[in-house]
């Protein structure tokens, strides 16, 4: 699956630096999108495509730092850089602790604005790439057979298939024949594999 082209989402109440923004990404062939209110951004159809959020930390009404936590309680999980023209430090530390990519003070110096977005949208790329690659192995354990299931959550621990067998009341045999299956299945060459997988799906060693 092709992914869109990145997206930078600029939200500010000041409509000359939204048009600044927007000038400033398109020039380098970036896509951008600007909205005055978080509120616009919300109603807004996003594309699906990796992104980042330039945000004013001061908008009328709601803050950017609770926008901030109202993203993430929505599971919105855009990289954000935040721009502010009165920006103090514990208002930056508090917007890193919570995940910002970067604090930037008006007047923008336009490289480092340019580097905190490649860096927001490189972290978003490995984020979808990284669901994406849970939700195919989520797939994959879900085309298991709930036997098969309890033998993979036994696999990992690293046990042999005797000692597998006799946890489970089964014959070696049929032991040796669900873990072929299974391994299959997850498309796994090795036990590692198969642990690392398990690790990604949050499945416990043994079983719940």
């Amino acid at each position: 699956m092709t992914e869109g082209k990145p997206v930078v989402f600029i939200i500010d109440d000041d409509a000359s630096v939204r048009e600044g923004l927007v000038d400033l990404f398109q020039s380098i062939g970036m896509a951008a999108l600007s909205f005055g209110s978080t509120r616009e951004f919300l109603d807004s159809s996003r594309p699906d495509s990796p992104g980042c959020i330039v945000l004013d930390v001061r908008l009328p009404g709601q803050s950017g730092l609770e926008f901030q936590r109202q993203l993430a309680q929505a599971d919105i999980l855009l990289p954000i850089i935040f721009i502010s023209g009165h920006g103090d430090i514990p208002m930056s530390v508090q917007a890193i602790k919570s995940g910002a990519i970067e604090f930037l003070t008006k007047p923008l110096h336009e490289q480092q604005l340019l580097d905190a977005v490649q860096a927001g949208l490189e972290r978003d790329r490995s984020r979808r790439l990284e669901a994406r690659t849970v939700a195919e192995l989520r797939s994959r354990y879900e085309s298991l057979t709930p036997r098969e299931r309890e033998v993979f959550a036994l696999v990992i621990t690293g046990r042999p298939n005797k000692q597998i067998a006799a946890s489970l009341e089964l014959s070696e045999m049929t032991v040796k024949v669900h873990r072929s299956q299974l391994t299959r299945k997850m498309r796994a060459k090795s036990v590692i594999e198969l642990a690392r997988m398990a690790d990604k799906l949050a499945i416990p060693p043994g079983g719940a």
